[in-house]
């Protein structure tokens, strides 16, 4: 049996990385997709690669309000419910200390990492309330830990993380699960290209790996298969959960020489 079987799920940022590994997983698990990008070419790219199954794109950015309402409302009219919004878009820069941001840079984080939550849901909650679905946040282990030299960007993740579980007080008495995902270093084209940029990219993957008590840096599929777990009914009794799909990196993050640039997940 299909576990998303005749499910729509509204999944923002899921024309690439951890993202469209979901997009996959998910429409193999019979879901209907309704996938948020702000990138032209990459929803072109997610096209060809997601043509038998029933997926809609949309165009839209989700710091801006106006344009997920649109998304919101076009996927109703596309699908005429919503089960899952799964809020995944998101954005890392800079990599600086807190000093060292603009305050254009911590606005625009929290725009888009945290503010897109607020939008899909605000526009969201009532199609969901219908359909006694859920919500799924992608945040990171590092909204827990900490990292050097990102705090812009774990701030944001901290408060994906507290935010999921307020939210799923509020929609409880709804039957409305909300819960996260917290991964650490995740390989994906992104990572890959920005990891051979770098002087010594052979030390750049060791450390990508050895950040994981289980000696490796996993693909996006393995978020995407959390993912899957979470969002559908076998996590029926389950919310304001921030899982861990980390390889045990929780249990003690190594830090980088002062000669190494730093990592998060993309």
């Amino acid at each position: 049996m299909l576990l998303l079987a005749d499910k729509v799920v509204f999944l923002t940022g899921g024309t690439e990385g951890i993202g469209f590994e979901c997009a996959k997983v998910y429409q193999r698990a019979g879901a209907n997709l309704c996938i948020i990008s702000n990138d032209p070419r990459s929803i072109s790219h997610a096209k060809l690669q997601l043509s038998e199954g029933i997926t809609e794109f949309v165009l839209a950015d989700v710091s801006s309000s106006r344009e997920v309402r649109y998304a919101i409302m076009h996927c109703l009219e596309i699908f005429g419910k919503i089960d899952v919004i799964h809020n995944n878009a998101g954005i890392s820069n800079p990599s600086k200390a807190l000093h060292e941001t603009s305050d254009e840079e911590w606005h625009k984080l929290f725009e888009v990492n945290v503010g897109g939550i607020y939008h899909t849901t605000f526009h969201g909650i009532d199609a969901l309330k219908k359909s006694g679905g859920n919500i799924l946040n992608t945040g990171s282990l590092v909204g827990e830990i900490g990292q050097e030299i990102h705090a812009a960007y774990t701030a944001t993740k901290g408060a994906v993380n507290a935010l999921t579980k307020s939210m799923a007080l509020d929609y409880a008495p709804f039957g409305i699960r909300v819960n996260a995902v917290a991964p650490a270093g995740v390989i994906t084209p992104l990572l890959r290209a920005w990891s051979q940029q770098q002087p010594d990219p052979d030390s750049a993957e060791a450390y990508l790996n050895n950040i994981h008590a289980l000696g490796y840096c996993p693909e996006g599929d393995v978020i995407a298969d959390a993912c899957l777990f979470l969002i559908s009914d076998m996590a029926r009794f389950v919310t304001g959960c921030i899982l861990p799909v980390s390889g045990g990196a929780e249990l003690g993050y190594k830090k980088l020489s002062s000669k190494q640039n730093h990592f998060h997940d993309l």
